[in-house]
């Protein structure tokens, strides 16, 4: 790595971590408060997700309690890790026999609206979040400065 770029590594790890963090947030806001438990259920169960209410409702608090724990970066492994198993449940299960490429599927010809179709961007936010549980937090999270309060003694 060039020297003069190392210290800008621990910004990219702070980058990725707080990215993802606002993206899984998001999401599980919109899940909760726009589609609902019981739609989200719904579209579990009509894709023969076993116990449809349960899988929704560990999606929308990995999201937000996960994503949130990245976006502050405190038990930033443990954010991640609630949201490796339902990144690959949904690159798996949900989109992977819509074929690699994201692209447009219309579900409903009456009103037109369409769904992303393709697993890629589930699979890179997958990627992505198992390259966080590996890093932890970086050096600009609440982790990094307990663990160096610890070191210390205090």
């Amino acid at each position: 790595m060039n020297p003069r770029l190392r210290p800008y590594q621990t910004y990219g790890i702070a980058l990725l971590r707080v990215s993802l963090g606002v993206y899984y947030v998001l999401h599980g806001y919109y899940g909760w408060l726009v589609v609902g438990v019981e739609r989200l259920a719904a579209l579990n169960a009509s894709m023969g997700i076993p116990l449809p209410t349960v899988g929704a409702w560990v999606v929308l608090l990995g999201h937000l309690v996960g994503g949130a724990l990245l976006v502050i970066g405190l038990y930033t492994r443990m954010g991640a890790l609630m949201n490796v198993p339902i990144m690959a449940g949904a690159a798996l299960l949900v989109h992977f026999d819509q074929g690699f490429f994201m692209h447009g599927v219309v579900t409903n010809p009456t009103t037109g609206a369409a769904v992303a179709g393709g697993y890629e961007y589930a699979l890179f936010l997958l990627l992505a979040t198992v390259a966080v549980l590996l890093l932890g937090g970086g050096p600009l999270s609440i982790d990094a400065r307990t663990r160096s309060r610890m070191r210390m003694g205090e």
